[in-house]
């Protein structure tokens, strides 16, 4: 799981702040990723569909940051396909994709998927309205500018939970990426659920692709952190987003 790739400064690209930064990685970072995955899995990595995963990886990037233009840009000159996630209402926004962009990555081969309609900070705490309402309009907007279905999605914020994933299964969404740090899958309501290793922006590339090449150690190690955090969120609820801004804020 990728989010934005930075030519120049972090918050150009994407959303801003200490938070969002952790899981930018530069371009130059990005291609020794490239070069290490391509040498540690062998084959290019697949594309998700509702039959399961198969025996292959894959890559994913969530937000629709400016800097997906370069990422998708990377990998098709490698003939690699990726998914790419995307917020409607961010869309066209200053450090967001455009419209056109978004068009030229699906040209590319790339999958365009929902990333939801507004990235609410915590999706689960929506209503069940509210959580159908993100995934429909957001798969019907992005619909009709690429003019194609949309059948995936990625959850924002890793706040997934089962009627999170109803509420997309009923939107008609096949397949659901959320950001717990496993390799197993579930269905629920016939969506798939793929759970993704978060890269981040010091993430060493040996260790992305060892992550990439099956290799147990990375997903133990942050699925214990990912773990923590939960607990944490459940303790403080809506107050969480805002203890953690001001943690990181204290670290730079």
């Amino acid at each position: 799981m990728y989010h934005d790739v930075c030519r120049g400064a972090v918050d150009e690209t994407g959303f801003r702040g200490p938070g969002p930064g952790r899981y930018k990685v530069s371009r130059a970072r990005f291609g020794e990723h490239l070069e290490a995955l391509a040498a540690a899995c062998g084959a290019p990595p697949s594309i998700a569909n509702a039959g399961g995963l198969g025996d292959r990886w894959m890559l994913t990037f969530d937000d629709g940051g400016a800097g997906a233009l370069d990422a998708a840009r990377d990998l098709a000159r490698r003939r690699w396909r990726g998914h790419f996630f995307v917020v409607p209402t961010l869309v066209g926004t200053p450090g967001f994709l455009e419209w056109g962009e978004v068009r030229e990555i699906a040209a590319m081969g790339h999958v365009i998927g929902s990333h939801s309609h507004t990235h609410p900070p915590r999706i689960s705490a929506c209503t069940p309205q509210e959580q159908h309402d993100e995934w429909r309009r957001s798969t019907e907007a992005i619909a009709e500018r690429v003019g194609a279905p949309v059948t995936v999605a990625s959850v924002p914020g890793g706040y997934a939970s089962r009627p999170v994933a109803r509420a997309a299964a009923a939107a008609g969404v096949e397949v659901l990426f959320t950001s717990t740090p496993t390799a197993r899958s579930a269905k629920v309501d016939g969506c798939l659920l793929l759970g993704r290793y978060a890269i981040l922006h010091d993430t060493p590339a040996a260790r992305a692709a060892q992550a990439a090449a099956g290799h147990t150690a990375p997903w133990l190690a942050q699925r214990a952190s990912w773990q923590a955090r939960a607990v944490v969120k459940r303790v403080a609820g809506p107050h969480y987003l805002r203890l953690r801004s001001a943690m990181l804020a204290r670290e730079r």
